[in-house]
């Protein structure tokens, strides 16, 4: 009772209901904020302080920036789904405000736009040596989930969040997570301009998450593992963060010999073999279910195989089943 009171007293005042039906809609900086409302910095981070504090939004930091968002889970995620819902789609101010909103994506968007036109050539270089992405793509939905909707998705080294595009849709709850504030911005601008609304970017470290132990259902690390020190040590994190029955998927590359990747574009391995995979996900307590080979097709450019496995968290009927079964060994011995 005290945390559902303390939730509509925060937002129980204008400013902070126009803040909710702005935050509902995208990840917003207090900079950016201050532009939609037209008030002043200190007044619009009082009003988020009160909210975060009642637990209707999420307050998380990025570089030097600090990123707002309507909270994605709790109690205080249930209040301001429902207060947000009850504000009248046809308000002059939410109009207004809504917007402005508009106008910054808009920027975001320019943004992002010139920093792809600085990187597309390396891109579409890379993409050029390999099976065509769609083909990598169609694998990852395939195998990424039996059920038609997902309740909680985390995308590791998100990039320009193309795993969210494709995944996001299907889940109730989408989280990038990437190093790079700039890889973010332009992620943030393109799911901004997709218009995927339930999702939430952060940066982070892939050997240390920002996700609670066991509480998601999909895990996504594509073309990532080969950019890192450890990956054995990021696969035991993402195996950390999935619940028991969860399901994580890796693409990346069959082992090669393009060495100018290394100084070119900071591979730190020329891909992996399937047991070296495969002894990671064992470490991280995960069972390999399915892999899928994609090599290059016709083009005599393309050298490079992608591999895809999928690894599910043994599940609690699971886990009773090797009990049982281990219980039965050791009476008959």
């Amino acid at each position: 009772m005290d945390e559902l009171l303390t939730g509509l007293r925060a937002a129980g005042e204008p400013t902070r209901l126009r803040l909710l039906a702005i935050l509902a809609k995208s990840e917003l900086t207090v900079t950016e904020l201050t532009q939609i409302l037209r008030q002043s910095q200190p007044r619009v981070s009082r009003h988020l302080k009160l909210l975060c504090e009642a637990g209707l939004l999420d307050r998380f930091r990025e570089g030097s920036w600090v990123f707002y968002r309507r909270s994605q889970s709790g109690a205080g995620c249930k209040l301001a789904n429902v207060l947000t819902a009850l504000i009248p789609s046809d308000d002059p101010v939410i109009a207004r405000d809504l917007e402005r909103l508009d106008a910054v994506r808009a920027t975001r968007a320019e943004r992002a736009a010139e920093f792809f036109r600085v990187n597309v050539d390396e891109w579409n270089r890379i993409r050029s040596l390999h099976v065509p992405e769609a083909k990598v793509e169609q694998a990852m939905m395939e195998l990424g989930s039996a059920s038609e909707t997902i309740e909680s998705f985390v995308d590791l080294g998100t990039g320009t969040g193309r795993m969210i595009e494709l995944i996001g849709p299907r889940a109730h709850n989408s989280l990038g997570i990437d190093l790079s504030p700039e890889m973010l911005a332009f992620a943030r601008a393109r799911l901004d301009q997709i218009g995927i609304e339930h999702c939430s970017l952060r940066q982070g470290d892939l050997y240390d998450l920002p996700v609670a132990d066991e509480t998601t259902d999909l895990v996504t690390v594509h073309q990532v593992l080969h950019y890192t020190d450890d990956p054995a040590a990021a696969v035991l994190e993402a195996g950390r963060i999935l619940k028991p029955g969860g399901r994580l998927l890796i693409a990346d590359f069959a082992p090669h010999e393009l060495d100018f990747l290394r100084e070119e574009q900071a591979h730190r391995r020329l891909g992996f073999s399937e047991e070296e995979v495969g002894n990671w996900l064992a470490a991280a307590g995960l069972e390999l279910c399915e892999t899928r080979r994609l090599p290059p097709e016709g083009d005599e450019g393309a050298t490079l195989t992608v591999m895809i496995y999928a690894a599910d968290k043994p599940g609690i009927e699971k886990n009773k089943d090797r009990q049982r079964q281990s219980k039965l060994e050791d009476t008959r011995a």
